[in-house]
């Protein structure tokens, strides 16, 4: 039988697993319980009531989180010359063409996000197979696809994140860091979740918000009642 360890036990017994709090009191009792020695990342679980196998309740979508994520998040632009001083002055961390297209197709993917424009999308396109697994692929619904490089590449680094539903109707999402004080990362919660809400598709059925768990890394999960969430 494994063994619990110290810190795990310290941990267990400030959680009632079985418990499902406030919004408000999970976003204070996961900062309480984070034991990492670096600033833990905060993640929600919002389970959907949507079958994503239909195209009419694929959730897709991008918010602005309020307080940002706390990450410092890496930006490629992909992109005409004539566009990549806009680029830079935007903040991003990469820019060029064809330079780092050749990179990618090397294996490198060390970004968060790419930002590309429409005209250079046939070259992008080829790069699918290794974008695509690392949901880094730019996309025209996300904001990445765009020829308004500079705002794209400002909201990106000002805390924009997209989202996608997975397989089994659950949106994962980072919405801060330990270090955050408990409100900040509330009214980053209630964001997406308000955003989630609002692209309710109207085939989908019964309950739409079933589920909504808050955590930090290596964490046990925070029940959160859905009931103050969907107010």
């Amino acid at each position: 039988m494994k063994r619990i360890s110290k810190k795990r036990k310290e941990v267990l017994a400030k959680v009632d697993l079985a418990k499902a709090y406030s919004l408000g009191e999970a976003c204070d009792l996961v900062k309480d319980i984070s034991t990492t020695k670096f600033d833990a990342s905060v993640d929600i679980c919002v389970r959907l009531g949507v079958d994503p196998r239909k195209a009419n309740q694929m959730i897709r979508g991008t918010v602005s989180l309020p307080h940002g994520t706390g990450k410092d998040v890496r930006v490629l632009v992909l992109c005409t010359p004539d566009k990549e001083a806009e680029a830079v002055a935007a903040g991003a961390d990469f820019v060029g063409l064809d330079d780092y297209i050749e990179k990618i197709k090397g294996g490198w993917t060390d970004v968060d996000v790419i930002i590309t424009m429409p005209s250079v999308m046939g070259k992008v396109g080829a790069l699918g197979r290794i974008l695509g697994p690392r949901s880094l692929m730019p996309n025209p619904k996300t904001g990445t696809v765009t020829m308004e490089i500079g705002k794209a590449v400002e909201e990106v680094k000002a805390g924009k994140i997209d989202f996608k539903v997975d397989k089994y109707g659950i949106i994962h999402s980072s919405v801060g860091k330990v270090s955050f004080e408990g409100n900040k990362i509330r009214e980053n919660s209630m964001e997406l979740i308000q955003t989630l809400i609002k692209m309710k598709p109207s085939s989908a059925k019964g309950t739409y918000i079933k589920s909504v768990f808050l955590s930090s890394t290596m964490s046990p999960g925070i029940q959160i009642d859905t009931k103050t969430v969907v107010a």
